[in-house]
């Protein structure tokens, strides 16, 4: 069966990682482990560190997950006894050792339980291997590979799976419509009788086993330990059963099958039963030795390469047979006490074979193995001889009574392929084309790299950039453009009232002068009221809803109290008039609920906001309207006189038949008044802030630093754009710095800035500008700057644009979270800890603010300590009083402070509806959040503090409580009506329905403590509810579309309401989502309810089974955690930085505060120990590779591999391709027409060799089977040139002599208490050493050195030498990474060995120049296929002419064809 899935990789764990929740298949976490390239046959220990590391990185990174062995799996080893006995254990070892769930119930994916139980829980992907041990098994797990995708279940591979401090990665395959056709074929032929799960296997000695274990528990009845049963057992039944195969002539010739050495030839008759029983003999002192020896002594094992005899493998085949069959009747008996602590380390090949090793060729030394061992040994044999009842296998002593050899010499193949440097061709040192790129003279960032034009020409052109008298006519128009599109898009954002004027004297005077014509703008608003009531009150009565509308528009924009009161009585009257007219009809269902939502509205807002106008006679009123619908209780608390009169008729039918609180909390949610200040604040116009917003204006007013935490549209943004204001009143030299995380939240930064600020100021300077990669427009020249980190952190690293960042005065980041996530997390990092001025940082999405907020405080009070000691030396001294003039202008001396500003309530609720089809019909049901919660949930973590309910919801719950315990205690106190914070309240307040909510969530907890069965279930919730959507004419924006790729998609989604929005997609088609989002007509949840845009927050589940919606509402927020900092990379920018700066003092506080700032490393003081050790060996590195001199000064190449830093380690290996000649070897060109050209060979050379460098993207291993798919296209990168090859191989091993020592030296860092225990279980193998036993001090002289190696890795013979090959044998508890090294690895390998290639994208476009080629061939989509090939081309537009005498140098031409065929292919045709 071969079956192609598309692969990429992918984060598996995303912020909400209790969320998504996965499935673990058992065997192919066992098949990955087993087939791991470190793991040594026979040595168990070493593979459940293996295993238990694997699940451990996904628990420390709080992953949910429950592995999976199906029971027809078992049967598929039948013919690999000592893979199915290690699965046994493996599964005995998860159930009694660990606290991980796994399920061994299922028979297999197709049956029905599987089926219930994908229903229940629903994963949001399966890790399960393409590839099984034998063709059997592969198809068994390709049937249940698709078998997931058809259930729309992503699969993820596990031997493809990587990991860092942060995120754990995978290659996965998501769903697609011909899964389900795969599937139905599949099933179909199943069907016809064909079935992957029928094995038989004999059971001729379960009977020997089920005795003999019997009879141990007689022997053992107080309990033992799980390594002696299973050696005694298994020893005593295959001598047994051996024996009788002896006897039996016929069977020998079936005795000589090969197992470990396949090249032997020579067939020699079976062991007798003697030199069986000098094996077992062997086999019981090692089993002493793993139970009496610890870990650290066992690490230390000379290794041994010799293997067993293979006339032996039918008796070792048995051996693991009987350890199967034990393990499995042991998991039946209940009523012995076995401790199951030792199972993963039930055996050792190695130790047995060093063992046998030594009595068959050195058994002359006589060496004593020491009284306690030998007395173990001697109790574990004579149980052995007990059990298998034959007294003629003889005693302990000696231990090897027969001469036969049991081991044999491995034949190894010839010694690997030595790479021997400078064979190649290379140039002569002296060659002049090599010395003219190798010069090492000092180097300064004076150029652009993509460009050669001088930095300072960047500084002159911003800043005239914003005078259209300085462009031509097309010029002009473009900027005339930009402004125009940024005012349109701004619009959209804030409204086209909501700008700001930075005003001068002058216009201040002015405004002061407005205020006195108040009095007639009193009179002028009575009569535009007076001239629109009754035209609004007859649109009330015969179009509600738009008549309505017209009286809120006019009170939005009345400033006049007495008018807006007038207006409001007016509209309640009209209300009312029309509840009556409806309620005469005789259809019952005529009656409009909306009329009396908004008769209680007007109430509401006339009884809260002008009590201070109300009389008797408006109080009276108020009473009568709320007796007659059915609130007697409101009526009489508010005017206490109200009575029905004689002529008044019988008014029930008036009433809504329900209690007033209920009325309120069910259909007036939304609506309900918060408890706001009431003063306004004169720094804000438009809005009075909440207590927590001001506590934010202190902040800026203050120059202080605060850390904002509070939920997405609650009004943190706000405080960016007064401390925007604040700096542009104080002047013009102050920079405001608003760091987003991507370009999509750049651009609406800049609308919202450009609309919203207008500043006269001198000729050359702007309000704001924008930095990017892509684009750059007024970056140096402007007030506000909204850029990218790597941006910012580009203007911070530059030596010589220290001017301009003495000019900020603050930064604001936006989503500061970022510093969590998979890409740039480290230049988050970086900016906060080098930015002296205060900032400001926000996020939505954050648990451990108090953390965060004790890290940037150390970071700030760093900062003071630099600021005082600078001001108290000597030459800072003059340094001030040179500068006396440029420190008046100076407003304020910023703060140290840093605030930390959480808001956990959201400004509106969110309430949940799950769409779904059903019988053809399109349903939206309202999806109550207790729905999402289970007991165990409850029990465990009790109710999540970010699960709100609206008022409505809590509504709901109650009743549901009623309905499932009538004799429920609390239903009186918590009735509605009756609870104390509703009973008779004309106004119910949000703070009140918030009180409501919590009693009934400390009931639900309450409720779970008494009787299970009492905890509300799904069906309670899911009431059905209805929407409607709304349509607007969208042409206008819609025409932005044309020209973008696939733009007829897009287009055709807007025009219904639906969008898409991701960084793949064109800058414009992004701009037009955000602009029809911020119109309203489109939305997605994490915007919903935004304030003073929604009243509340509606969020639809689409195509999202009931499972995953349960987990996304009740998952936590991330923690944040910091990412490795450092890199070789940012120590020369740093480098750089310190030696080029003219102000170097505060360049040296910039770089330490980097090195010693790490959030990774706060309060862990050995991880930054470790950093410090990285940043010294870091140093070396680029003092011997010639990129600093002694003083630590820049030169050579250093320019070239600091602007390449994001490609690390490529850009070292790039310079050493250089140094060596290759490009000018390679480069040769011919003349045409009198020009210098490179022929397509050439070039397509170039290309492969620059992707091994700069486009290293890879696939999948299955990825060599489908190469005969295709054809014209190249999928797989072809490999480096020999030469260029064997200089990168060069370079690695520089780097692993360099980098070696420091993983040496770290090593002592590491935790070795918790490196002698396994990860997850954390089962201690430390213990005192044996010293009174001579045999074991030979069997373990730790010859080799394994200082840096896991001790566990240790038992399959790993040692130091191996650490940059095999990642997993490095020291667990050092919190490093190989990936760390700059090692550029010619061929990549997974888990099990099997090459990754690279992805062949930028050849192949290259080639055809054809995006949908790379779609269609190159596992990408198009975004993600346009943006690489995008990078890859910025990438080759280097400048080498500074290094370069010659601007005619062949490699510098070269280069510039490339970057000139990938512009034209890619901007010019545009063909997809």
């Amino acid at each position: 069966m071969c079956l192609i899935f598309l692969f990429s990789m992918v984060s598996l764990l995303k912020d909400f990682v209790e969320s998504e929740f996965f499935l673990i298949d058992g065997d192919s976490l066992f098949i990955t482990c087993v087939s791991n390239v470190n793991f040594k046959k026979g040595q168990t220990l070493h593979f459940f560190y293996i295993v238990e590391q694997f699940l451990h990185d996904f628990i420390q990174k709080e992953a949910k997950f429950v592995i999976v062995f199906f029971k027809d799996a078992e049967n598929m080893y039948f013919s690999y006894p000592e893979l199915q006995a290690l699965r046994m254990i493996l599964i005995q070892h998860l159930e009694h050792n660990t606290d991980v769930t796994i399920h061994t119930e299922f028979s297999n994916c197709l049956s029905p339980e599987w089926e219930i139980f994908l229903q229940q829980c629903y994963p949001y992907f399966l890790i399960v291997s393409e590839r099984g041990i034998t063709p059997c098994q592969t198809d068994f797990l390709n049937i249940f590979i698709i078998h997931a995708l058809q259930k729309k279940i992503s699969i993820v591979q596990p031997s493809g799976i990587e990991s860092d401090v942060l995120r754990i990665y995978g290659y996965c395959a998501s769903s697609c419509y011909s899964h389900r056709l795969i599937y139905r074929l599949i099933i179909q032929r199943l069907q016809t009788g064909h079935s992957l799960f029928r094995f038989v296997f004999k059971k001729f000695f379960l009977l020997q086993i089920h005795q003999t274990l019997s009879l141990l528990q007689n022997l053992w009845p107080e309990g033992a330990d799980i390594r002696s049963v299973v050696c005694s057992i298994s020893c005593s039944v295959t001598l047994k059963l051996y024996k009788k195969m002896l006897h039996k002539a016929e069977d020998c010739e079936n005795l000589n099958i090969c197992t470990e050495n396949h090249n032997t030839q020579d067939l020699k008759k079976p062991p007798t039963l003697k030199e069986a029983a000098d094996l077992c003999r062997m086999l019981c002192l090692t089993v002493v030795l793993l139970q009496r020896l610890p870990l650290f002594q066992r690490a230390k094992s000379r290794i041994i390469t010799h293997v067993w005899d293979s006339t032996l493998s039918p008796f070792l085949r048995t051996l693991k047979k009987c350890e199967f069959f034990i393990l499995k009747q042991l998991e039946a008996r209940n009523n012995w006490n076995v401790n199951f602590t030792g199972l993963p380390d039930l055996t050792d090949n190695i130790l047995w074979k060093n063992i046998a090793y030594y009595y068959e060729i050195e058994y002359r030394l006589n060496l004593e193995l020491g009284d306690t061992l030998m007395q173990e040994c001697l109790k574990l044999w004579n149980t052995v001889l007990l059990l298998s009842g034959d007294g003629d296998l003889g005693g302990l002593i000696p231990l090897r009574t027969t001469s036969r050899p049991f081991l044999t010499q491995k034949q190894t193949s010839p010694g690997g392929m030595c790479i021997i440097m400078y064979v190649f061709c290379f140039f002569l040192s002296d060659d002049p084309a090599v010395l003219s790129l190798s010069k090492k003279r000092e180097f300064d960032e004076l150029t652009h790299w993509h460009s050669a034009r001088p930095l300072s020409d960047d500084f002159e052109r911003t800043r005239c950039s914003s005078d259209a008298k300085s462009k031509d006519a097309k010029g002009r128009w473009e900027i005339q453009k930009l402004h125009h599109f940024y005012h349109v898009f701004g619009k959209s954002l804030i409204g086209s009232n909501r700008s700001v004027r930075i005003k001068t004297n002058a216009e201040k005077f002015i405004e002061e002068n407005q205020k006195r014509q108040l009095a007639k703008l009193e009179k002028r608003e009575e009569e535009r009221w007076n001239n629109l009531s009754l035209y609004i009150e007859k649109e009330i009565k015969e179009s509600p809803k738009s008549g309505i509308k017209r009286l809120e528009d006019f009170l939005q924009i009345c400033p006049v109290k007495s008018v807006r009161f007038t207006a409001e009585m007016v509209g309640m009257d009209a209300c009312f008039k029309l509840w009556m007219e409806y309620c005469l009809k005789t259809e019952a269902e005529s009656r409009d609920i909306s009329i009396i939502i908004n008769l209680m509205k007007r109430i509401h807002i006339i009884h809260e906001k002008y009590s201070e106008l109300l009389q008797n006679t408006h109080r009276q009123k108020l009473a009568k309207y709320l007796r007659y619908i059915g609130f007697d209780n409101l009526a009489h608390s508010l005017y206490p006189q109200v009575a029905q009169s004689a002529t008044e008729k019988d008014i029930s039918k008036y009433s809504v038949h329900m209690g007033a609180a209920r009325f309120q909390l069910t259909y007036m949610g939304p609506y309900l008044f918060r408890e706001e200040r009431s003063d306004p604040d004169p720094r804000v116009q438009h809005f009075i802030p909440d207590t927590w917003q001001r506590e934010l204006l202190d902040v800026v007013d203050n120059n202080e630093s605060a850390v904002i935490v509070a939920p997405t549209s609650s009004g943190k943004t706000y405080a960016s754009y007064y401390c925007m204001e604040k700096i542009l009143r104080e002047g013009n030299e102050g920079v405001v710095v608003y760091v987003a995380p991507t370009k999509a939240l750049v651009n609406q930064v800049v609308g919202t800035v450009c609309n919203l600020f207008t500043k006269a100021l001198p000729k050359g300077l702007v309000v704001c500008g924008t930095f990017t990669r892509d684009y750059r427009h007024d970056a140096l020249n402007c007030q506000i700057l909204v850029t990218v980190p790597q941006c910012l952190e580009i203007l911070l690293l530059s030596p010589h644009n220290q001017k301009w960042v003495k000019r900020m005065r603050y930064v604001i980041f936006d989503e500061v979270h970022c510093l969590g996530g998979e890409i740039g997390a480290e230049v988050w990092e970086h900016l906060l800890v080098m930015i002296r001025c205060p900032f400001l940082a926000l996020s939505a999405t954050i648990s451990n603010p108090e953390h965060l907020t004790e890290w940037l405080v150390l970071i700030k009070r760093y900062w003071q300590h630099v600021e005082s000691t600078m001001e108290n030396s000597g030459s800072s001294q003059n340094a001030l009083k040179a500068s006396k003039k440029q420190q008046r202008k100076r407003i304020e001396k910023s703060s140290h402070i840093v605030r930390l500003v959480w808001y956990k309530e959201r400004y509106n609720d969110l309430e949940k509806y799950v769409c779904s089809l059903k019988d053809n019909d399109f349903l939206i049901e309202h999806y109550h959040p207790c729905a999402a919660l289970t007991v165990n949930h409850i029990e465990k973590y009790g109710i999540p503090l970010d699960l709100g309910f609206s008022p409505r919801e809590s509504i709901l719950l109650y009743d549901a409580m009623v309905h499932v315990w009538p004799e429920w205690p609390r239903m009186q106190e918590l009735e509605p009506e009756e609870f104390s914070c509703f009973k008779n309240k004309v106004v119910i307040m949000r703070a009140d329905a918030k009180k409501y909510e919590e009693e009934l969530k400390k009931e639900v907890i309450h409720w779970t403590q008494l009787d299970r069965t009492k905890v509300l279930k799904d069906k309670w919730f899911n009431l059905i509810w209805q929407i409607i959507w709304a349509f607007q004419t969208l042409m206008k924006i819609l025409r932005r579309l044309r020209g973008t790729r696939q733009c007829y998609k897009l287009h055709s989604l807007l025009r219904r309401g639906i969008g898409y929005h991701h960084g793949s997609m064109e800058y414009e088609e992004r701009q037009v989502v955000e602009m029809l989002f911020r119109l309203k007509h489109i939305k997605m949840s994490g915007r919903a309810g935004r304030r003073g845009e929604d009243l509340i927050g509606n969020v639809f589940f689409y195509d999202i089974p009931l499972p995953k919606i349960q987990r996304l509402l009740k998952s936590n927020v991330p923690k944040l955690k910091g990412q490795f900092p450092l890199s070789i990379s940012l120590v020369l920018r740093l480098m750089l930085l310190v030696a080029k700066a003219n102000d170097k003092e505060d360049a040296k506080a910039k770089a330490l505060s980097v090195l010693q700032h790490s959030l990774m490393s706060f309060k862990r003081p050995k991880i930054e120990c470790m950093l410090k050790f990285y940043f010294i060996y870091s140093l070396q590195f680029l003092v011997t590779e010639g990129y600093l001199n002694e003083e630590c000064v820049p030169i050579g190449y250093a320019g070239l591999v600091s602007h390449l830093h994001y490609h690390e380690p490529a850009n070292f290996v790039l310079v050493s391709l250089l140094v060596k000649g290759l490009f000018h070897k390679l480069c040769i060109p011919i003349s045409i027409d009198g020009r210098k050209t490179f022929s397509e060979d050439v070039m397509e050379t170039l290309v492969v060799v620059l992707a091994n460098l700069f486009g290293r993207r890879y696939l999948p291993p299955c990825v060599e089977n489908f190469k005969k798919k295709f054809s014209l296209s190249k999928v797989t990168l072809d490999d480096l040139p020999k030469d260029f090859a064997a200089v990168v191989e060069e370079h690695n091993n520089r780097m692993q002599g360099n980098f070696g020592s420091f993983l040496l030296t770290i090593s002592k860092l590491a935790d070795m208490r918790k490196e002698y225990q396994l990860p997850l279980s954390e089962i201690d193998f430390s213990g005192k050493e044996c010293e009174d036993s001579e045999l074991v001090s030979h069997l373990m002289p730790g010859a080799e050195s394994r200082t840096a190696v896991s001790p566990f890795a240790c038992l399959s013979n790993i040692t130091d030498q191996d650490l940059f090959d095999i990642n997993v044998a490095m020291l667990q508890t050092i919190n490093l990474n190989v990936k760390n090294i700059p090692l550029l690895c010619l061929n990549k390998y997974d888990k099990t060995g099997r090459k990754c290639p690279l992805n062949a994208y930028a050849l192949n476009f290259y080639k055809h120049g054809s995006l949908l080629a790379l779609t269609l061939d190159n596992w990408l989509n198009m975004g993600d296929a346009f943006n690489l090939i995008r990078d890859f081309a910025l990438v080759i537009q280097i400048s080498l002419s500074e290094l370069c005498d010659d601007e005619d140098d062949n490699v510098v031409l070269a280069f510039k064809q490339l970057s000139e065929a990938f512009k034209t292919k890619l901007w010019k045709k545009r063909r997809y």
